[in-house]
């Protein structure tokens, strides 16, 4: 259900609130101007994320619709929410009541002229965060399902909280944020003792410590209100909007949603200021919010944007709107005096200086990328758990899910109501059951259940020989490659990843069941190569992690993925050891598979031996790629 707080003066005052200073200010714009596309709040637990987001509405306008007026609301989806809560559905009520098709609002009409507010927002699923974004985006829903044609208004403030921790939001999803605010809690003594002072009082007397902010509240509610009627007249002329343009070229965003977005929260910073136009730092304070998450081109990529390429691309963009704005090209005139030119329609941008390392001259470099593990990396073939489960929402195994979409009716139940098979079947028997008007006759035998299909995400154990026969050169960096391919692979399905790497005398998990792939491939950096290949020592810690986090998430299947040329060593009958471990893991059920990486004129066939006591998939290193070879890999049942 919707949870819409009613009486805002018990609410923790916008003012009262330490620090955050550019949460804050991101929020602000967003409520003066709501096509931004909301805010991306990213930090640690315990960094009043949710308690900024919740103040924000007691400052937004009142609310004027056919029921009167009433005050904005705070509208928060669950992370579980379906599609029809989200964005509505058939009227059940009415439909019963009197046999008429009618609709019924989801949660994102609640949200008009409100706050949306998503906590933990890279749980959801990632068709759910397309329907908000596409709604915060655009200002209205447009549903067609269940016999249904409806549009209606949603605008609204888009405020999404996450800690990075638990895993990151997919990069194509990040880019629909119009603004990204990362947190964390202030190390300054003084600062952290009055947010405790401050809590503290607000916990002992909500009400007085409410009066206290009162004034200032209302003075920022004025100003939110003065500064979206002033919004439509700040002018934002072709130099700034060439600046911007430049600002968005040099940093090699993807499309042109940076370079609107960027735009647009100038414009509001400019009307937030109380200015008539946008100025160059109107333009630096809108892209110190709206481009650090998307020069994120890569899922491994880290966040951030370093404050010297900002003032190196916004020196370079200056002298881009001053040539621009002295020079114009005589083919492509510039709009008329006071219009507002659109998205693209600024001039092309002047070649650069002949000396591109003299001063100022050439475009700045794009971004750099952190360095990872070396190797070529790829996209990867699906390796996927056979059989059907019911786990957490991915892109990886087929699962039935009461989050899946419903593809057909069934008479069996337990798979959640099928509403338009329930009264298709009603229906027809209507005139047997003498109904002539006035509400449907049902009956149980009308019930009909929904058979859904999905994919989950599941649990990947990587299980990788750094042993002295996989340290050669050439096999190691093939063998990383694979592995950081396989991550990005996990990331992109939803699912939780463990690393084990085997060698010497043992095998160290170097890293627990995470939803941070980030942090797998940061682990798999400092990994050890060289010694002995303790492989059975691997399959048994496999083992264990699979069987440890059942009992944690006993719907979440596992995948064990061992990366190894099978040549086990490290004390007496190695091998043999490798082969009992790996019967071991296949009698506890778990899906395995087993990508050789076995080099050479000469091939032992080792790695395909465990493949078959694993009891699962095999394929071959050169063959991990998607693109060398077609198909699909499954583990065995």
């Amino acid at each position: 259900m919707d949870q819409v707080r009613p009486d805002f003066s018990w609410g923790f005052p916008f003012s009262a609130v330490v620090g955050q200073d550019r949460l804050r200010l991101a929020l602000i714009l967003c409520a003066v101007h709501p096509g931004i596309g909301g805010v991306l709040v990213r930090g640690e637990k315990g960094t009043a994320k949710s308690t900024v987001v919740r103040a924000l509405t007691a400052l937004l306008p009142a609310v004027h619709d056919e029921h009167g007026t009433r005050p904005a609301r705070l509208i928060e989806l669950p992370v579980g929410a379906t599609e029809d809560r989200v964005v509505g559905s058939l009227d059940l009520e009415k439909v019963l009541r009197d046999g008429e098709r009618a609709f019924q609002p989801g949660l994102l009409s609640a949200a008009h002229q409100g706050v949306l507010y998503v906590d933990e927002v890279n749980l959801l699923h990632d068709h759910l965060v397309d329907v908000l974004l596409d709604a915060a985006a655009m200002g209205r829903v447009h549903i067609e399902r269940d016999g249904i044609s409806h549009s209606h208004a949603a605008r609204f403030v888009l405020v999404g909280t996450m800690n990075p921790e638990e895993g990151e939001l997919r990069p194509q999803l990040l880019d629909r944020f119009g603004l990204a605010v990362d947190v964390a809690a202030s190390r300054e003594v003084d600062v952290r003792m009055e947010v405790v002072r401050r809590r503290l009082d607000f916990e002992r007397d909500p009400a007085r410590f409410a009066e206290r902010y009162a004034e200032q509240d209302a003075a920022l509610a004025a100003a939110i209100l003065e500064a979206r009627d002033r919004l439509d007249s700040v002018e934002l002329d072709d130099v700034e909007l060439r600046r911007i343009s430049s600002l968005c070229a040099s940093f090699d965003v993807d499309g042109m949603r940076a370079d609107l977005v960027l735009a647009r929260t100038a414009t509001a910073h400019a009307a937030w200021r109380g200015a008539g136009a946008v100025t160059a730092e109107d333009v630096r304070v809108a892209a110190e919010l709206t481009l650090p998450h998307r020069r994120r081109r890569d899922p491994f990529d880290e966040p951030g944007l370093d404050e010297q390429q900002l003032d190196d691309a916004l020196r370079q963009a200056d002298e881009d709107a001053r040539s621009g704005a002295e020079e114009p090209p005589e083919q492509e005139p510039g709009p008329p005096p006071g219009t507002r030119p659109g998205p693209d329609g600024g001039d092309t941008d002047p070649e650069g200086p002949d000396d591109p390392d003299g001063p100022g001259g050439g475009a700045p470099a794009p971004p750099e990328r952190p360095a990872g593990p070396t190797g070529t990396q790829f996209t990867t073939k699906l390796l996927e758990v056979p059989g059907v489960g019911e786990g957490a929402p991915g892109r990886r195994s087929r699962s039935r899910s009461s989050r899946g979409r419903a593809v057909r009716s069934t008479a069996e139940q337990g798979h959640g109501l099928h509403l338009v098979g329930t009264l298709f079947a009603a229906a027809e028997r209507q005139v047997a059951r003498g109904r002539s008007a006035g509400r449907m006759i049902l009956d149980s035998a009308d019930l009909r259940g929904a058979i859904r299909e999905g994919r989950e995400g599941n649990l990947v154990v990587f299980v990788v020989d750094a042993s002295g026969s996989m340290a050669a050169r050439d096999r190691l960096s093939a063998v990383t490659g694979a592995v950081v391919s396989l991550l990005r692979d996990a990331y992109q399905r939803r699912d939780k990843v463990a690393v084990i790497t085997v060698r010497g005398r043992a095998a160290e998990l170097v890293l627990p069941p995470t939803s941070s792939v980030d942090i797998a491939v940061r682990r798999l950096r400092g990994m050890k190569t060289g010694g002995k290949s303790p492989l059975a020592e691997g399959f048994l810690r496999a083992r264990e992690v699979v069987l440890r986090e059942r009992l944690r998430d006993p719907q979440r299947r596992a995948l064990v993925v061992a990366l190894t040329d099978g040549r086990a060593t490290g004390g007496k009958d190695a091998l043999h050891r490798a082969k009992v471990a790996a019967g071991l893991l296949a009698d506890s059920s778990v899906a395995s598979v087993v990508v050789d990486c076995e080099t050479g004129m000469v091939r032992l066939g080792l790695a395909a031996e465990l493949a078959r006591r694993l009891q699962g998939g095999y394929v071959r290193l050169g063959e991990l790629s998607a693109q060398q070879v077609a198909g699909v890999v499954r583990a065995a049942a």
